[in-house]
């Protein structure tokens, strides 16, 4: 089984494309640790992944007995790739720009937690508006600035 161990480093960024789609590499690995008993803070089919997931049409469940059989990433990757294959060049990027903008719902549970997590992380950036930023704020990953409108 594959090893990963997020109670000591972080996951893949959600930008880190897997097969040109975000956030995949991102639930594999989540998934990995997961399976190990190392996901930390971490969860695995969290709503971002369930994002990913969904759009592939990839049962969480399913993968994750792949990634508990799985020798390598490239396993993962190889079982992925009918999914991704289901989808048009134009229906990937659609989804990778739309990822990106992941934002929680104005007046939200979510909406809190994103502003109390933010002020924790960096409280001087409110150009951070959406959760892709936020998190790789939090693993000491590099976000340029923006401009607010």
């Amino acid at each position: 089984m594959l090893k990963l161990d997020l109670t000591t480093g972080y996951p893949r960024s959600v930008r880190d494309k897997v097969l040109g789609v975000y956030q995949l590499g991102r639930a594999f690995d989540k998934g990995i640790a997961t399976a190990n008993g190392t996901q930390g803070e971490y969860h695995y089919n969290c709503p971002m992944d369930k994002g990913v997931l969904g759009f592939l049409g990839i049962d969480a469940e399913k993968l994750m007995s792949e990634i508990k059989k799985a020798n390598s990433q490239n396993d993962l990757v190889a079982y992925a790739k009918p999914f991704v294959d289901k989808k048009s060049p134009a229906e990937i990027t659609h989804f990778n720009e739309e990822f990106l903008k992941s934002a929680p719902a104005t007046g939200s549970d979510g909406e809190k937690y994103f502003f109390e997590m933010r002020n924790q992380v960096a409280p001087t950036r409110t150009d951070v508006t959406t959760w892709p930023d936020l998190l790789d704020l939090d693993e000491k990953r590099p976000v340029p600035e923006r401009v607010l409108a």
